[in-house]
């Protein structure tokens, strides 16, 4: 919390959430010269273009109550605050888009320049300073047959929002070896348990994914059709049942390998390619499974 950053002839201090710059609602409202409640709706008018840990991250519980005691003497967040929406650089770059007024674009710049462009954020870090990272990568690769080398960087890289491994910062490093240890972990547990499945209680399993995928791929067509006429906090209800649903769908299938007889999986690393077992393949949008798209 020690970083300041000079904001239209202001010191601000920067925040970060998991070793990244990141801004409040009311920050960014007051920045682009708006009420916290225009971005908010804003942002219900077009969750669809949003996707959580790219363009914002929004906590609550126990994580909630841990960010909040390190900004508690800079009273950036209500002590009696539920849950809270935290904006990235790329989400900062959508309101401004959306609200399309100098000020924002302007502010925007600075923030982009000075706020989350940082230095010490930028800076690569050194393979040597990466060993337990790419020792934990290693080991993931080994202890499970469900990702190649490449697939597993690729889950590194959207957990922490990088490009590249080299991208997460120094700090961050610890963090992102105990993510690796966890899926190492998930994995294990779903061998274990993928052994207790008969051949036709696997089918039946891959069935029931197959069928969540198709049948959310029509709703999101209604939806999104309907989304003019819809109440905003319905149309995030129901979009937000679409992707935490085919979330589950993604990580049991990844978890009990589903592949079809070409040994393509039911989706494919980036989630833009669904593969059926009857054969059928299409492209679906990433964003409805909450990846980049």
């Amino acid at each position: 919390m020690g970083s300041i950053a000079q904001i239209n002839n202001t010191q601000v201090s920067i925040i970060n959430f998991n070793s990244i710059p990141v801004v409040t609602t009311e920050m960014l409202a007051n920045f682009y010269g708006t009420e916290p409640k225009h971005i908010q709706n804003n942002f219900l008018r077009n969750t669809g273009r949003f996707v959580e840990g790219k363009h914002f991250f929004k906590i609550m519980g126990e994580q909630l109550r841990e960010f909040k005691k390190s900004l508690t003497l800079l009273k950036m967040v209500s002590p009696n605050a539920k849950h809270l929406t935290l904006w990235t650089e790329r989400g900062a770059a959508r309101h401004a888009k959306m609200l399309d007024t100098d000020q924002a674009w302007d502010i925007f710049e600075q923030l982009e320049d000075c706020y989350f462009h940082r230095q010490e954020v930028l800076a690569k870090t050194h393979k040597s300073e990466r060993t337990a990272l790419h020792e934990a990568h290693a080991l993931l690769v080994t202890k499970t047959k469900h990702l190649n080398v490449n697939e597993a960087w690729k889950l590194i890289h959207q957990r922490f929002n990088v490009n590249h491994i080299e991208d997460i910062p120094y700090e961050a490093i610890p963090v992102a070896v105990e993510y690796v240890h966890h899926l190492i972990a998930l994995y294990s547990s779903a061998n274990k348990q993928a052994g207790l499945f008969d051949k036709d209680a696997y089918e039946l399993v891959r069935h029931l994914c197959e069928r969540v995928i198709l049948e959310n791929e029509e709703v999101v067509v209604v939806l999104e059709k309907f989304r003019g006429i819809l109440d905003s906090r319905k149309f995030l209800f129901y979009a937000n049942y679409i992707v935490r649903s085919n979330e589950a769908v993604r990580n049991l299938s990844r978890l009990l390998d589903f592949k079809n007889k070409h040994d393509q999986p039911l989706i494919d690393v980036n989630c833009k390619t669904i593969a059926l077992s009857t054969g059928q393949r299409f492209i679906t949008n990433p964003n409805w499974f909450n990846a980049p798209a």
